[in-house]
């Protein structure tokens, strides 16, 4: 294990579980201090309690992404507590699925807009606004998906819409900031091993058995996978990078 982010301040939002949890794992284990942060503060507790079981440094915060006073706050809050903010990990995001678009209700499509992109844009403005205020700029990865730009299924059109602006969000931001500094990209999961890609009464091994004939790569990508991806984007390695979609989805969308 490196220790490329030693000496940085990571902001993870949806790092209660999941990818969230295992990306703020991540960077903590290569020396980030991190701030988890998310609506639940019991299962945020539970991240923070991880990294520094691990000797890793960390706090919790409480926020809403869909209230831009919260997202503010955040921000806020990860600067007193730890000096800077040198990289922002949006991966909150909600899922609505399994009605055709003509019969979603109508404040399932609420959440998913206000979730999944305005709490994207949010804490991309608030983060911004800060990093180029540093001499060292920033980098911000935000969690997109598979299903969006690259694939398309039934019963998903909200989300997929949704996803679909997360990555041309990512990629014109980019470019709008790249000068000050500030270095945008996003990653675009497909299956992982969370409770989102389980379907409706499936087990973990009922979805080991779909996955074998559904996915090329014969199965889910782990949660360190998608992890990985992300610290890539954050990292020195990766500094010509600049409004890259990767998608990680066992060639899904190949």
């Amino acid at each position: 294990m490196t220790a490329r982010f030693t000496g940085k301040t990571v902001l993870v939002t949806g790092a209660g579980s999941g990818i969230g949890r295992a990306v703020a794992l991540a960077f903590a284990a290569e020396g980030a201090s991190v701030v988890a942060a998310g609506r639940t503060a019991a299962s945020l507790d539970e991240t923070v309690a991880l990294m520094e079981k691990e000797g890793g440094s960390a706090a919790s915060f409480t926020a809403d992404v869909t209230r831009s006073e919260d997202v503010r706050a955040l921000v806020r809050h990860t600067v007193e507590r730890f000096g800077s903010l040198d990289v922002a990990v949006n991966n909150a995001g909600v899922l609505r699925a399994g009605a055709p678009a003509a019969d979603l209700p109508e404040a399932d499509w609420r959440t998913l807009l206000d979730v999944n992109v305005t709490g994207v844009f949010l804490c991309l403005q608030a983060e911004v606004a800060r990093m180029r205020e540093q001499p060292t700029g920033g980098a911000i990865v935000n969690i997109s998906s598979n299903l969006g730009a690259h694939v398309r299924m039934p019963g998903l059109a909200a989300y997929i819409a949704t996803k679909a602006a997360v990555s041309a969000l990512s990629r014109g931001a980019a470019l709008d900031h790249i000068a000050e500094g500030i270095r945008i990209n996003a990653v675009s999961p497909g299956a992982t091993a969370t409770t989102m890609s389980l379907r409706p009464g499936e087990s973990d091994a009922d979805r080991a058995v779909r996955m074998r004939g559904a996915s090329p790569l014969g199965r889910v990508s782990s949660t360190a996978e998608i992890a990985a991806a992300v610290l890539y984007l954050a990292s020195p390695e990766a500094a010509s990078v600049v409004g890259a979609d990767l998608v990680v989805d066992g060639g899904a969308s190949a």
